[in-house]
């Protein structure tokens, strides 16, 4: 079995009540009373307290050129990116030039070469590790991410792989557009970086194990949620039916990811869950049958700094394993969705 030998998140630098981004993005998008009531009324239900951003929110709020944000993406993403790598194997007890794996991820900027490859040289890498870089997952890619560690370590138990998240949601605003997706998303994204040292088998040390995976690509919802790409940069696509696939496909992926080794919902000591909002929350819990309390660190998540996107569920999980004990060898499910639309979940063994 894989071991998740630590998991490290880092936030962007500039953080903000959301009252404050939520004014702020009134103004930025130019609409009339009956739009700016809406935004309020969408920020206000995302039940967001504070987020951090990656650029000063003046500056945040004058940005429509996609090159531009594309620009910030890079500098700002660099630097979080290295930030949450070395942090992660820090804590994990390895040093840089021991890693032979990097999945790197994001869903918010573009960069060639990747922001992995930018932050190798600066971080530590040797010169022959193996780069795996993601684009496309969304949300769903931090649970994808350690599923496609896991592969990979599955066939090499003696390597270190890494898996990075960069996460620049407020770079994909798109200021004057007053359509209900981007509102909604004004007041639910935050930005960020996360970063996952696991190990194969024949490496001993603490954190849990992963024991599998399962992966569900849900049929023709491919405009459920992603983006456009315009001239003024990536516009989000995001459908109101996400909790009704969850209520309709989340209970049966579970228990396909559970059955093969004699588990049910109610043998799952812990749940580490996407913040995807608060529709989204109550759908895994309703769905589940899961306690009042099942989700509690998802929803602090969510409160203390928004959807960070893929690397959310990598500060739930991080979360997780700081303010949480479990049952060694007891199990456990990290899960996420995302574009496609789609879900992936991962059974672990505290």
């Amino acid at each position: 079995m894989t071991r998740i030998a630590a998991v490290r998140g880092v936030l962007a630098e500039h953080r903000y009540p959301q009252h404050e981004l939520t004014e702020a993005f009134a103004d930025a998008f130019a609409g009339g009373a009956r739009e700016r009531a809406l935004l309020r009324r969408f920020h206000q239900s995302a039940q967001v307290q504070s987020r951090y951003l990656a650029l000063p929110l003046e500056q945040t709020c004058e940005l429509n050129d996609f090159g531009a944000k594309n620009d910030a993406f890079i500098a700002v993403g660099t630097e979080l990116g290295a930030r949450a790598v070395r942090t992660a194997l820090d804590e994990a007890g390895f040093a840089p030039d021991e890693v032979d794996l990097i999945v790197f991820t994001t869903v918010t900027g573009v960069a060639a070469p990747s922001l992995d490859a930018r932050i190798a040289t600066e971080v530590g890498f040797r010169t022959d590790v193996k780069r795996m870089p993601l684009f496309g997952l969304g949300c769903v890619a931090g649970a994808a991410g350690i599923a496609r560690l896991h592969d990979y370590l599955s066939g090499h138990p003696d390597q270190i792989a890494v898996l990075l998240s960069v996460e620049l949601c407020s770079l994909t605003v798109q200021l004057g557009d007053a359509s209900v997706a981007n509102m909604v998303a004004s007041g639910l994204f935050g930005d960020g970086a996360a970063a996952v040292v696991a190990v194969g088998e024949d490496r001993a040390g603490d954190g849990p194990q992963v024991v599998a995976s399962r992966a569900h690509l849900y049929p023709e919802t491919q405009r459920t949620m992603g983006w456009d790409v315009g001239a003024t940069g990536l516009s989000i696509v995001l459908d109101a039916e996400v909790p009704t696939l969850v209520e309709r496909y989340l209970a049966g992926d579970v228990e396909q990811l559970l059955a093969p080794r004699g588990l049910a919902v109610a043998d799952v000591t812990g749940w580490v869950c996407h913040p995807g909002g608060p529709k989204v929350i109550d759908a895994i819990t309703a769905t589940l049958g899961l306690g009042p309390d099942a989700l509690e660190i998802t929803w602090r998540s969510l409160a203390e700094v928004g959807n960070l996107s893929s690397a959310s569920v990598l500060h739930v999980l991080s979360d997780t394993l700081d303010k949480r004990s479990f049952p060694p060898g007891s199990p456990g499910v990290l899960m996420a969705m995302g574009p496609g639309f789609c879900s992936e979940l991962v059974l672990l063994n505290w």
